[in-house]
């Protein structure tokens, strides 16, 4: 049995396998994605399995690029799964397909199964992540026509921060907003629950006050008291909190109302701040901390030590919140791969009692569990790669009924 994990965007199709015995999932045995899925894109399919890499080129003659890389994705499942019946002598079956949703809103706190209704509520909150909402619905769509007898379950990011309490998800403007669904709901849920659990398995101090640093394209961080959230720096939509690849993060409401007021569009100003800002906007050059790092163009430098000075303040915001600090956990794709970042928000992080350990800090490349800090050290510092699709199977299993289960079995 398998449960197939789904990350649909506007570019790109992220999947994984992962194998379930019982009650339990475990590593996945195949993971990949589809990127060139934008209009004019090059499409390549890049996948993992039995320990070696493969890619291959896809024709973009089709005319909905996402048919073609579901059409793709079938073919892999289909030699995968055959290459699994010879090693195991057993036929492998789909169980479910679990979808990474970015918002939920406030009546999904927990994965659902997903029929028309489900749909209907979910698109309503599209102009809250008008990045992401749209193409993961439309890639929860393309998989129920394609897998029509396979249970669909959407798993929601916004869900691990329905634990917040007033003070932290309340706007201050009129309750009678907070009413109609206007109030802070938080996002990368999955990639904290898959850190947080990790965490809990590995530290005692997980289990009092963390910040969790998810950085990347898309980057946020968590506060969270005994293994539940507490406080999280995007807000009602993914664009607030710290500085992005392509979104600017928080800024003075006065400024859109400045550019409506002196002509610009609404969907202009969207496009400003998700689109053109953070990363990009400030240096000019790319939404690749990779790239800008490696720049000496004095705006890349400008961009580097903007997003490395959001991610110190806002640690030290979350960090009054919780009421002090035991342990704080980098993940995402700059969190996992920038030694020289972690290193840098540490050091400014120094008067709390963070002591880094170097050679440590130098060698984690996001391959495994680090601890980073040194015994001497009164907070402890961890990178921790994530999995997003392990928590998204793990909530679908649970859909799963056992009779359904043992059938499959059989």
């Amino acid at each position: 049995m398998a449960v197939l994990a789904i990350n649909a965007g506007s570019s790109s199709l992220k999947f994984a396998l992962y194998p379930v015995q019982e009650e339990h999932i475990f590593p996945a045995l195949l993971i990949g994605v589809i990127e060139g899925l934008q209009p004019g894109g090059q499409m390549k399919l890049t996948w993992q399995h039995g320990g070696q890499c493969h890619e291959q080129g896809l024709l973009t003659d089709h005319k909905d690029p996402f048919d073609r890389a579901l059409q793709s994705l079938q073919a892999l499942l289909d030699d995968v799964m055959h290459i699994e019946l010879k090693k195991q002598g057993k036929d492998m079956q789909l169980l479910a397909i679990a979808h990474r949703v970015v918002h939920g809103g406030e009546k999904y706190r927990e994965a659902v199964l997903v029929d028309q209704n489900v749909l209907k509520d979910l698109s309503i909150l599209s102009p809250l992540a008008p990045l992401h909402q749209p193409h993961n619905l439309a890639g929860i769509t393309a998989f129920m026509r394609a897998f029509p007898m396979v249970p669909q379950i959407a798993c929601f990011d916004t869900a691990f921060h329905s634990t917040m309490p007033e003070e932290e998800y309340l706007f201050a403007i009129p309750l009678k907003f907070n009413a109609q669904g206007i109030r802070r709901y938080g996002f990368h849920g999955l990639s904290y629950q898959f850190v947080a659990n990790t965490l809990m398995s590995l530290s005692d101090r997980a289990h009092g006050r963390v910040v969790m640093a998810h950085l990347g394209n898309g980057a946020s961080l968590c506060g969270m008291l005994q293994g539940k959230s507490h406080a999280t720096t995007m807000g009602f939509s993914a664009l607030d909190g710290l500085m992005m690849g392509t979104r600017c993060g928080s800024i003075d409401a006065g400024v859109v109302l400045h550019l409506l007021a002196s002509g610009w569009t609404d969907s202009q100003v969207q496009d400003l701040l998700y689109k053109q800002s953070g990363l990009l906007g400030v240096s000019g050059i790319s939404a690749d901390m990779r790239q800008l790092c490696a720049s000496e163009e004095p705006h890349a430098k400008l961009a580097v030590r903007m997003f490395n000075h959001r991610v110190v303040r806002e640690i030290g915001a979350l960090t009054a919140s919780l009421g002090g600090l035991d342990l704080i956990a980098f993940t995402g794709g700059i969190g996992e791969h920038n030694h020289v970042l972690r290193e840098n928000v540490c050091q400014q992080l120094g008067y709390l009692g963070i002591v880094l350990d170097k050679e440590k800090n130098t060698l984690a490349n996001g391959t495994t569990v680090a601890c980073l800090s040194t015994p001497e050290s009164t907070i402890e510092v961890w990178m921790i790669p994530t999995d997003e699709g392990f928590v998204a199977a793990q909530a679908a299993l649970k859909w799963i009924p056992q009779t359904e289960r043992k059938s499959a079995i059989s």
